[in-house]
């Protein structure tokens, strides 16, 4: 990474935009700059319903933090849900063109070049490369291999491709709000670096990131991201179940999870009884039992983590998992919701501990991800976004001079 860049991570969520700046200070740390939010009703179930609403938020956000930090915003990187994306693992074998020099800069940039020069079937485009690891010819892993004497080395990576319809949308939103797009990167591939903590990073793990509306899956092998994908469930589902079936509204329901949140009926320690303030049906008694509350929310749950199951059983993956990660705002507030998944999965499942997960506010921890991604990114000579510095004296801009260089070029 280099030192002084700053980026800029945008996650489009199904409420709101987050936007993060963060800058890369003297210790390779990121340091957040600047957060901001704007509510959105764009995007519904990981689609794009409404480019113009979602273009508003990201210029309310970038407006908002411009001000704030007296920087023009020109670009920014993107989160995208996992089943818009593809995963292609290549591996490329590059001779050093100095055996006796070591490997150079060049050598590890024109390998990776070709390891990112795949067949993209249609109607995709090249999206991201997550690079796993430089092995030498005598078998050794290098994670800094400038300058080591070899006669080759092997670059190991995943391709990740994207929905090319999708990421057109995607544009078109960011040219309506000022921007260009630096990079796009799966939701929860950005997160596994903030979300898992340091054993869980070189273990075999899927993490389930339950949002408003959607659940994005990512599996990963050790350092090797395997698998994404997402489906059209969240915690708003939960919410929706408990307002219809008990003819409630959904403020007071969403309130009720809140108070209530328990996975599952067997851990219910007293059975209270709750008065509901908002109930529609006349013949309805205004009482009910917190069990008939959390049999709603357990049945939804139950059906999440099915989904989730058959998912990974059709992909011949779920013997490869050994354990997994929750996180979002729409389950992990639930308690026991760990327990139902491990009941349902057959898999050992806990809430994310990851130590840098505690250091941001949970709206924002998404977008602070993909800033970390970014900044992490192995190899890179610039991962900047496009940023002017506006001069109070004279209001004139002038270019950062380190521009993000995608792909390492």
């Amino acid at each position: 990474m280099a030192i002084g860049d700053i980026i800029v991570g945008i996650d489009i969520g199904t409420t709101k935009v987050c936007t993060i700046l963060g800058e890369v200070n003297n210790f390779g740390q990121v340091e957040i700059i600047c957060s901001t939010s704007y509510k959105c009703n764009g995007l519904k179930k990981g689609k794009i319903v409404n480019e113009d609403d979602i273009s508003l938020s990201i210029s309310k956000t970038i407006k908002e933090a411009e001000e704030e930090t007296d920087l023009k915003i020109n670009s920014a990187y993107v989160t995208i849900p996992g089943k818009y994306a593809t995963i292609v693992e290549n591996n490329v074998t590059k001779e050093v063109k100095d055996k006796f020099s070591g490997i150079t800069q060049k050598d590890l940039q024109n390998a990776i070049m070709q390891v990112k020069d795949i067949e993209i079937p249609e109607g995709q485009i090249l999206a991201d490369l997550a690079i796993n690891e430089v092995i030498l010819d005598n078998g050794k892993i290098e994670s800094d291999p400038i300058g080591t004497l070899c006669s080759s080395f092997t670059i190991s990576a995943q391709v990740i491709l994207a929905n090319k319809d999708y990421v057109r949308k995607l544009s078109g939103i960011f040219k309506k709000a000022g921007l260009e797009i630096d990079g796009i990167v799966p939701t929860t591939l950005a997160e596994r670096n903030l979300v898992l903590d340091n054993n869980e990073l070189h273990d075999n793990i899927m993490l389930l990131d339950v949002g408003a509306e959607n659940t994005d899956i990512g599996v990963f092998e050790e350092n090797k991201f395997i698998y994404t994908n997402t489906i059209p469930l969240g915690g708003n589902n939960i919410t929706h179940d408990i307002a219809v079936v008990l003819a409630i509204s959904e403020e007071e329901a969403d309130k009720l999870k809140r108070q209530y949140g328990l996975a599952l009926r067997s851990f219910i320690d007293n059975d209270n009884e709750i008065m509901l303030n908002t109930c529609k049906d006349e013949t309805r008694n205004k009482v009910i039992k917190s069990s008939e509350l959390i049999e709603i929310m357990e049945a939804r749950i139950e059906e999440i983590f099915s989904l989730v199951n058959k998912i990974i059983t059709n992909q011949g993956i779920k013997s490869r998992i050994n354990n997994v990660v929750l996180t979002g705002q729409g389950i992990t507030n639930i308690s026991k919701s760990d327990v139902a998944g491990k009941i349902a999965l057959n898999i050992p499942v806990k809430i994310s501990t990851g130590r840098a997960i505690s250091t941001v506010k949970p709206e924002f921890r998404t977008a602070y991800a993909l800033v970390r991604y970014i900044a992490s990114r192995p190899f890179a000579k610039s991962v900047s976004s496009r940023i002017d510095t506006n001069s109070k004296e004279s209001f004139i801009k002038t270019t950062i001079a380190r521009i993000k260089e995608f792909f390492y070029s």
